[in-house]
């Protein structure tokens, strides 16, 4: 589908009427116009964005208001106004408040953990998965002894288990996992993190906690307040919508809390930490993201199934599937077309990686994935 279809589909129909006419049901059935054009303020980008996991409904009109209202202290440096984010995420986390460290991004967090910890050793991880911790630290001479996932596209916990040595300063679980959006075996994770953490640091990376289905799923956060050296990570980027806004935090016991916060680098801003504060704040937006990832997931299965395409179950906001092309080829295929989708995931070249947007967006790429592999 060109650029120019896409527009005219889009003149054709307003966004509420767009959306009945696609069928979707939840939120947007009992909202007006003026409400739903406060969860999508803006207009479909071009080329439409599907391949870095963003959360396109977001900033919340909350969320906005609250940068705003931030100005004022732009000129202010943003440790002093920490502090109440700080004590909000330790109450969400359960945890106390020398337990946080903020960062920007979790990317961030990644980072300075890997440079950390790694340091004069190596870091156990499998791939593919999310890489910003082992490339940095690698950068400073960490080596990694990258495991390939299992036969099941998981995390492989007994052959990392069986490589941890002297050597090993970290182990970096993402859970569930970047690209594939599986989730570990709550009993083996927790079992594994319990073992592992009494030779080196475990990291758990949950930036897509937030999107799990399965029930009562045990965050390693848990582990952390028995007094673990487990480290886990989360986001603002996702499911709160403020990826380019920048901001994540991780929470540890003191002790390691402590280092990794003597080696944050960027610190955050001031509309950082307003815009954090708000999307704790405004669960109709929160739950608004969960619905909207949850039906765009089921528009983009549909599709797959009907293509005949296998693909992995997802807790996240994006959909790993076999497109039995490669991905460079289908890459360029697709932004052809208008679309960005997922970047190659060695050694799963023919695999590729679609991340929800909005209705429409996935609508749209759904007409043009059919054309390209049907």
């Amino acid at each position: 589908m060109s650029g120019i279809s896409r527009r005219s589909w889009l003149k054709k129909a307003s966004f509420g009427s767009g959306l009945a006419a696609l069928g979707t049901t939840g939120i947007f059935s009992s909202l007006s116009a003026e409400e739903i054009r406060k969860y999508n303020p803006r207009p479909i980008d071009s080329p439409i964005r599907l391949g870095s996991n963003e959360n396109p409904y977001g900033p919340s009109e909350s969320m906005r208001n609250a940068m705003i209202k931030g100005f004022d202290n732009g000129c202010r440096y943003p440790w002093g106004f920490n502090g109440d984010l700080v004590k909000m995420i330790a109450e969400k986390e359960g945890v106390p408040e020398d337990h946080i460290v903020l960062v920007a991004g979790s990317t961030e967090g990644l980072k300075i953990a890997g440079i950390t910890f790694g340091g004069g050793g190596e870091i156990i991880s499998c791939s593919p998965t999310f890489l910003s911790m082992m490339s940095y630290a690698e950068l400073w001479g960490t080596d990694i002894n990258w495991v390939p996932l299992n036969k099941d596209l998981d995390f492989d916990l007994e052959e990392i288990e069986k490589r941890v040595s002297y050597k090993t300063k970290m182990v970096f679980l993402c859970n569930p996992n970047n690209p594939t959006g599986k989730l570990l075996p709550a009993d083996q994770v927790v079992d594994f993190c319990k073992t592992v953490s009494k030779q080196a640091v475990v990291f758990s990376d949950e930036a897509y906690y937030d999107y799990i289905t399965e029930p009562d799923y045990p965050s390693m956060v848990e582990l952390v307040k028995q007094g673990y050296d487990v480290v886990v990570s989360r986001t603002f980027s996702k499911v709160y919508g403020l990826a380019g806004i920048r901001m994540g935090y991780l929470i540890a016991k003191p002790e390691l809390a402590k280092l990794l916060s003597d080696r944050v680098v960027a610190n955050t801003n001031i509309m950082a930490i307003e815009a954090s504060k708000a999307a704790l704040l405004d669960k109709d937006f929160y739950q608004f993201s969960l619905q909207k990832t949850a039906e765009a997931k089921s528009l983009l299965t549909k599709t797959l199934n009907d293509l005949k395409l296998p693909y992995l179950d997802s807790h996240a906001n994006f959909i790993f599937f076999h497109s039995g092309r490669d991905i460079k080829e289908l890459n360029k295929t697709m932004f052809d077309k208008g679309f960005i989708v997922g970047r190659p995931f060695e050694p799963l070249n023919d695999w590729c990686r679609i991340s929800t947007g909005t209705i429409e967006e996935v609508v749209l790429y759904n007409e043009a994935i059919k054309e390209v592999l049907g």
